[in-house]
């Protein structure tokens, strides 16, 4: 008669590896959960935040640049002494010269400049002068966040209202006709999309309870989202109701299989859509309290023993 093995039991290590894995179950959600955070928000910040920044500051140069190449006539110049670079008066303004150029810019340009550099900036043009300039002056991160947070929520609002109009839509769908013409951007739009519609679109399918069905095959039960009753024939040829179910996917629960099964070969669930998607997301981990089994562990045990000694491969105690 072959005799079970028995587990290894615990090292002595096994309540250290216990305590990390406890610890890393609390610390990797809110940890990841910042991750997300920080990376969509770098991608916002190098592709809009950033050029835009940039766009800006152009403007900004292009409306209060004054460079005056060579000293024109009629200007009192003063040589450069002491450190001070040379400069020459032209009425009320005092312009200075850009390192060993023959380009001359305000005064108050320059020093403001100086006095408070950028990192790595290299200051040899009038141009990488007037860069720093504006960026020292007016686009300073505690000055253009806010500015952009605002027009940017400004700009989804108004793009939502656009939508809510018959003539959105209608530019709307002529922009994705294009889009969908295009043999690679098509299969990775449709894929962001579907995502993106399931998160944020308010029409979105209405899960009003939760039930568990055998899919694929007898024997292999699965969750399940109900969405309606079905088409009137199919409820006719089965002589019963039925439901139109969502069965979904883990760890998406975006994506899934759409069927339609019997009422008498569901279940019902006592448990909300929220705790069925956390159900799925962590692949049958979490389960909801009260769906869980009280000293699940030893009733599995004995069950295991039971089933072994009615096979004959476990002696029966005395």
């Amino acid at each position: 008669m072959n005799t079970p093995k028995l587990p290894a039991a615990p090292g002595p290590l096994h309540p250290v590896r216990r305590a990390v894995l406890r610890g890393l179950g609390v610390v990797l959600p809110p940890l990841l959960t910042v991750v997300v955070f920080i990376w969509a928000w770098s991608i916002i910040d190098t592709n809009i935040l950033v050029p835009s920044e940039k766009l800006v500051g152009e403007m900004i140069v292009w409306s209060i640049r004054d460079v005056k190449t060579g000293v024109p006539e009629g200007a009192l110049r003063e040589p450069a002494s002491g450190g001070i670079p040379a400069r020459f008066s032209l009425g009320e303004k005092v312009y200075v010269r850009v390192a060993d150029t023959n380009k001359w810019i305000p005064e108050p340009i320059w020093s403001a400049v100086t006095d408070d550099p950028p990192k790595g900036a290299m200051l040899n043009t009038a141009n990488s002068y007037y860069d720093a300039y504006v960026h020292l002056r007016y686009l300073q991160r505690s000055k253009t966040l806010p500015i952009f947070l605002a027009v940017f929520i400004l700009g989804l609002y108004l793009t939502g209202k656009l939508m809510a109009a018959g003539v959105g839509r209608f530019v709307w769908s002529i922009g994705e006709g294009i889009v969908h013409r295009m043999p690679i951007v098509r299969n990775v739009y449709a894929a962001v999309k579907q995502i993106t519609d399931y998160i944020f679109n308010e029409q979105e399918v209405t899960f009003n309870r939760v039930v568990a069905v055998e899919w694929r095959r007898k024997g292999l039960w699965t969750i399940a989202f109900v969405t309606g009753e079905g088409f009137r024939e199919i409820r006719d040829a089965a002589g019963e109701p039925i439901l139109s179910l969502l069965v979904p996917t883990s760890p998406m629960p975006a994506t899934g299989f759409t069927c339609t099964v019997p009422k008498s070969e569901t279940i019902e669930l006592d448990i909300t859509v929220d705790q069925a998607v956390q159900f799925i997301v962590s692949c049958g981990v979490v389960v909801p309290p009260h769906q869980q089994w009280t000293n699940s562990g030893d009733r599995l045990k004995s069950e295991i023993e039971q089933q072994m000694r009615e096979s004959g491969k476990l002696a029966k105690p005395a």
